[in-house]
């Protein structure tokens, strides 16, 4: 596991969206930053043309108590970013390894287990998403389902809005939005909270205002300040969050997860065979 690095640029990524036009001029510095240095904050200050107050409020805001906590961590977690490599194999390749650098900061293990037992205790699970998080919805939906779990993806916007109503406690939503900003996936959480459901949004951002509508937000990285990100495809950064709740998830009561796979795989090569006898 020493391939995978913390870092705070992963937190800075995360609340972009929640910074003022100045702290944004702090976070693309950090971000884009690639000489570890020491960085005094009077020095960054006058260099940013911002004041030192700024620096701690931006610093706050990702979690820390102040800029000297932050600069500390961010020192120290820091990894210099190569200059020299060539290819475009290469970029891409080193892209999804910055990729999973990113998801390996983001992760949260006591959480994805909190995720594991609300798909132990509920009746019901929805996941929604729409494009390329549509498509991470229906994968999803046919990896779990093939374990056991009563789980169906919706990705019509007209069936969100329908579907919303048909929730209670005894069901999970879960909304898959890379950019956090899709409004029929944040309505159908938003109305299934209403109905005492359990909702979880798998994003790339951290909103305050999730909170009032979801009992989880997983965090996962962003592509947009990656080099080659729009080469990337969007699914991926869901798709491993996925792949690692679906591994905790198995590996409770291994065993019969493991049979019940093995029985849909059984079951496929029944109807193969089959066909080829009426042939």
């Amino acid at each position: 596991m020493g391939y995978y690095i913390k870092s705070v640029v992963e937190i800075i990524e995360s609340n972009y969206d929640n910074f003022t036009d100045v702290e944004k001029n702090i976070a693309d510095f950090f971000i884009h930053n690639n000489k570890k240095q020491k960085f005094s904050s009077k020095d960054l200050a006058d260099k940013l043309f911002v004041s030192q107050a700024s620096l701690s409020r931006f610093s706050q805001k990702c979690g820390f108590r102040g800029y000297r906590e932050f600069i500390y961590q961010y020192l120290e977690d820091f990894v210099e970013k190569e200059q020299d490599v060539t290819g475009n194999i290469s970029q891409v390749l080193n892209t999804y390894q910055e990729l999973l650098n990113k998801t390996y900061s983001l992760v949260d293990e006591n959480q994805i287990k909190r995720i594991i037992n609300y798909l132990n205790t509920v009746e019901k699970v929805f996941v929604c998403g729409k494009g390329s998080s549509g498509l991470a919805a229906n994968e999803m939906e046919l990896r779990f389902m093939r374990i056991g779990v009563n789980i169906d993806s919706i990705t019509d916007s007209d069936q969100m809005k329908m579907r919303s109503i048909f929730h209670n406690e005894n069901s999970l939503a879960i909304g898959l939005s890379i950019s956090g900003n899709t409004e029929e996936v944040l309505y159908y959480l938003f109305e299934a909270h209403k109905k005492n459901a359990k909702t979880v949004l798998i994003t790339s951002q951290n909103k305050k205002a999730y909170k009032n509508y979801c009992d989880e937000v997983i965090l996962v990285p962003s592509l947009i300040h990656l080099n080659h990100g729009n080469v990337i495809s969007p699914q991926f950064p869901i798709s491993v969050m996925v792949d690692l709740i679906y591994s905790y998830f198995v590996k409770e009561d291994k065993n019969k997860k493991e049979k019940l796979h093995d029985d849909t795989l059984r079951a496929l090569n029944i109807k193969i065979e089959k066909e080829e006898n009426d042939l």
